[in-house]
């Protein structure tokens, strides 16, 4: 029988993916909270992990989510049991779980790492950003990104975004065009002249392996998301250190004359401790 411990974040996670616009994996992850496991390490290591493996936590759902999507996206295992196909809970779980057995050694070691996406539709808001401070101070842009994870969003003035009848930035890598409410960007070009990102656990998208992690967490039944991140990934470069994100700003900070900084991160500051949050406000 399934622990509470391990249904309850199975469930959790089965609902936030049908919120977040994926049935697909709403399906899955709720066969793994519902459904008998087959007998495998796989089942050992999850059923017996220490610390809480929940999606506020440790995100073992998405980490097993993410192992299983890998297999697919390499061939490897639910050729017409994955989207596009549609199938039944049982012939879903009776796909799962024969992958749970025979590819046992590939889930254990993915699942030891957090899962780690690289949203490159973030990318839109930086565009704006970035025409926002070339209008305001009229100088070249060097960037540093905290939590880069795979540096795809240290490319955003690669990449186009349409906004009205206006296109911003660049239309023959990638296109955004998303809902915007509130005043437009201003029309002034930026001009970026070096970018550099830092990760705990930097991926670089020029290596295969690294770059099918990037796609493993975007979900089989959201293909839009999978041809984005192709695209971006396409043009990118490995642009990530592997540091922690403060102290490696200490060093990016100190000001280069007739040169913009502009820092950011897309989500990664939230989960930074609070201390590490206020010295870097400090230090900036």
């Amino acid at each position: 029988m399934t622990p509470d411990h391990v249904r309850e974040a199975f469930a959790f996670q089965a609902e936030a993916c049908r919120t977040l616009g994926s049935p697909f994996m709403g399906q899955l992850c709720g066969l793994f909270a519902t459904r008998d496991w087959p007998e495998s390490e796989i089942k050992r290591k999850v059923f017996a992990w220490q610390g809480d493996l929940s999606p506020r936590a440790e995100s073992v759902p998405l980490r097993l989510a993410g192992a299983l999507h890998a297999l697919y996206l390499t061939g490897r295992a639910f050729e017409g049991i994955y989207p596009p196909a549609s199938v039944s809970d049982d012939t879903l779980w009776d796909a799962v779980k024969t992958v749970l057995v025979s590819e046992c050694t590939f889930i254990c070691d993915w699942v030891r790492s957090a899962p780690q996406t690289n949203e490159v539709r973030r990318s839109a808001v930086l565009i704006a950003i970035g025409h926002v401070v070339a209008e305001r101070f009229g100088l070249p842009i060097r960037m540093s990104e905290l939590g880069a994870s795979g540096g795809l969003n240290l490319m955003w003035d690669r990449f186009g975004v349409k906004i009205g009848d206006q296109l911003y930035g660049r239309d023959d890598v990638l296109m955004f065009d998303p809902e915007w409410s509130g005043d437009v960007p201003p029309l002034a070009q930026p001009d970026v002249v070096e970018r550099r990102g830092v990760d705990l656990n930097p991926l670089d998208p020029t290596n295969p392996d690294d770059a099918l992690r990037l796609q493993a967490y975007l979900w089989p039944d959201q293909p839009d998301r999978l041809q984005r991140t192709r695209a971006a990934i396409s043009v990118a470069q490995p642009l990530v250190d592997q540091a922690d994100a403060i102290a490696w700003l200490e060093h990016r900070l100190p000001h280069q004359e007739g040169l913009t900084h502009l820092i950011y991160s897309t989500v990664a500051w939230q989960y930074f401790p609070a201390e590490a949050r206020a010295r870097g406000r400090r230090m900036i």
